[in-house]
């Protein structure tokens, strides 16, 4: 130890000590420093996006102030409301935006035609577009979600524009339309051009970590599970949940990789595939994990040992992910391969046959992610797979979107109900604002309401900053320099505030709403009394979203995650009693993606129980018809759809014994073992699962 005792204090906390500086002052001198630091770097990356988000917004109102728009403001409100902190993210909210804007535009138009001397025909159509548009957005997700939402509003935006104060049709929709769509054009073309100038952009690195993070610990774990089968089998359930929340959330960054970009989209169903690749496979290691606890001898220890042989090399693999990101092909070639050997591997029991089969599965699942992998890392050792067919919508739950399509139609239809009685010179404006919060919000379900109270006020923030901009600041400006270099004293700030996670949205719409609010134009206008009643219509449509979320409030977390399991429950029955599905796995995957977050992790396992289950079915009715064996699995399928657990456990054992007995005529004796494993894999989901799979039945 040094003779001062400072050996273990940094050497410029050993100088402060040495020049008579007290040690709690060093100490608050040291951390203070450290902790600048930190916060430098931390707001670097943030007003770093405030810049980009100025610069995108100026540019798009330099164009359009150029081409003499007459509402040149909607273009860069468009390019604010397409940048966002993530480069895949901006390019792909704004090609769903010019969809949804266009869509939007042509409705108003035709609806215009339809009705174009009928005021109430024409506002009930409108609601009923906006009751629509809430339906497909609650249908869809992330920014083809955005996008129909956008359709929506986009129609009540040109609505308020043409009806104008009395709310008679001035003849004007066609124009009004190709100038919005032009506006919107001109935004998302100057975000884009700012954004991909000023950022390279990481979402594939970033999507293909997580995928390897995925794949290592899966593989790792599913390993590990065969490696310690025997009297004391490690409990594995709590990390598969783990990873099954993870696989989950997937969802949105793969949306975000295919807008980066053209490569990546054209073989976007890839990357879906490789999601449902590691859903097979977790599925594949929990039918393993249940079995090796059920049966924890020495028997069984054996029989994984024999399997654990023919997986590749090394398992488990204590590199981590950056061996799978490494070499995603090799990788896969590996998988693949050892899938082969096991799908032939001479099984002794049925149980060995199910290990085997399952651990097949596994490698499979895997090898799908690793192709997913191999695409967005390019590596050139994996030629990329031509695309295969389009991406399916997958319908959760039908329900949720009927509740917000008539939350929808009775918000706006009541906004303008109300105009029409009170004669509001801003009422249409209201209308505007009143469709854009309860639409856009609809998707959010149980955060609806909150998302559209911080809608409301932060737009009442924008438009208390719009009117000390617009009358106290933009007055003394003459040119578009120093208009700009004002409006930057907004946007960076607020731009970077929207960055943070922790309250983008309150700060999203004070940076996408405030320049409808202040107006700009080539001959600024400052009239107060407009100004404040368009402020007014403002808070007023927003209150009355949020209002509606409250008086017709979404459907509540726990009891959605109970629907969604019953609704499962009964497609299995179903499934079971012959009725044929298409895409079952791809089916209650779906579901699984729409499983609110307040979900519990046992609900979330009852459902991969069900699609293991379902999937058990499917593969063993093929094989008892291809052996003739129908028959008898017949009563067992029976007990299935009709919810008795117990019964068809003693059917399923019946129709084991009789294949261990007397086989089947033309079945090989791993065909055989085979069914056998099915058999033997339904049984223990049956009886692990017993209270979900009999929920419901009579008693």
């Amino acid at each position: 130890m040094a003779p001062d005792g400072t050996a273990g204090l940094v050497p410029s906390m050993r100088a402060a000590l040495r020049a008579g500086d007290p040690l709690p002052r060093s100490i608050a001198k040291f951390f203070a420093t450290k902790r600048l630091a930190e916060l430098v770097r931390a707001a670097g990356p943030p007003l770093l996006f405030g810049v980009r988000l100025w610069a995108a917004v100026c540019l798009a109102l330099y164009v359009a102030f150029w081409l003499q728009l007459d509402n040149a403001y909607w273009a860069g409100t468009s390019a604010a409301l397409v940048c966002q902190p993530l480069l895949g993210a901006s390019l792909r909210k704004g090609w769903f935006r010019l969809v949804g804007t266009v869509v939007g535009a042509v409705t108003i138009v035709v609806l215009t035609a339809c009705f174009p001397q009928d005021r109430m025909a024409f506002l009930v159509g409108l609601a009923l577009w906006g009751g629509a548009c809430a339906f497909v957005a609650t249908l869809l997700r992330n920014y083809a979600a955005y996008s129909a939402a956008l359709a929506g509003y986009t129609a009540a935006i040109i609505a308020s524009d043409q009806l104008g104060a009395t709310g008679g049709l001035n003849g004007q929709a066609f124009m009004l339309a190709v100038t919005r769509v032009s506006e919107i054009s001109i935004g998302i073309v100057s975000a884009g051009i700012v954004l991909a100038g000023t950022d390279l952009g990481g979402a594939r690195r970033r999507l293909a970590t997580l995928f390897a993070g995925l794949i290592a610990g899966i593989a790792d774990n599913f390993a590990t599970t065969l490696a310690s089968a025997g009297p004391e089998p490690p409990d594995t359930q709590p990390m598969r949940r783990d990873f099954l929340r993870r696989v989950i959330d997937l969802d949105p960054i793969i949306d975000q990789t295919v807008g980066e970009s053209s490569q990546i989209r054209y073989h976007s169903p890839a990357l879906q595939s490789a999601a449902d690749g590691l859903f097979a496979a977790l599925a594949g290691w929990r039918a393993m994990a249940i079995h090796a606890a059920r049966f924890p001898d020495g028997q069984m220890q054996a029989e994984a040992g024999a399997v654990l042989q023919c997986l590749p090399h090394p398992l488990p693999d204590q590199a981590g992910p950056a061996r799978w990101l490494a070499d995603p092909t090799g990788r896969l070639q590996s998988c693949e391969a050892a899938a082969s050997r096991l799908l032939t591997f001479p099984a002794d029991t049925p149980s060995q046959r199910m290990l085997a089969d399952k651990a097949a599965e596994v490698l499979v699942g895997l090898s799908h992610a690793l192709n997913g992998i191999a695409l967005l890392v390019a590596d050139p050792a994996q030629p990329p797979s031509r695309r295969r067919g389009t991406a399916r919508l997958r319908v959760a739950d039908w329900l949720p979107a009927m509740v917000n399509a008539g939350r929808a139609f009775v918000t706006i239809a009541a906004v303008a109900l109300w105009w029409i009685v009170t004669e509001w010179p801003s009422g249409a404006t209201a209308i505007a604002w009143a469709a854009i919060a309860v639409i856009l919000m609809a998707p959010r379900a149980d955060q609806a309401y909150a998302g559209a109270l911080r809608f409301a006020v932060g737009n009442a923030l924008a438009a208390v900053l719009a009117a000390i901009l617009a009358f106290a600041v933009l007055p003394q400006q003459q040119t578009f320099v120093g208009f700009s270099i004002a409006l930057a004293a907004y946007m960076v700030p607020v731009g970077a505030l929207m960055a943070q996670p922790w309250q983008a949205a309150l700060f999203a719409p004070m940076v996408g709403n405030f320049l409808p609010m202040l107006g700009p134009a080539n001959q600024m206008s400052y009239d107060p009394g407009q100004f404040y009643n368009a402020a007014l219509a403002l808070v007023g449509g927003c209150a009355a979203a949020a209002a509606s979320f409250r008086l017709l409030p979404p459907l509540r977390p726990a009891w959605r995650a109970r629907r969604l399991l019953a609704l499962t429950l009964r497609d299995l029955r179903h499934l079971a009693a012959g009725r044929a599905h298409g895409d079952w796995e791809g089916h209650i995957v779906g579901r699984l993606s729409a499983m609110p977050e307040q979900a519990t992790p046992l609900q979330r396992a009852q459902l991969l129980a069900a699609k293991s289950m379902g999937t058990e079915i499917i593969q063993l009715r093929q094989s008892t018809h291809r052996l003739g064996l129908s028959a008898g699995l017949g009563p067992a399928l029976a007990a299935v759809a009709q919810g008795d657990c117990a019964s068809a456990t003693a059917h399923l054992a019946r129709v084991d014994a009789a294949l261990a007995a007397d086989g089947a005529d033309g079945a090989g004796p791993q065909t055989l073992l085979r069914v056998r494993g099915s058999i033997l894999v339904m049984s223990e989901l049956l009886t692990q699962h017993a209270a979900y799979f009999s929920a419901g039945a009579p008693g």
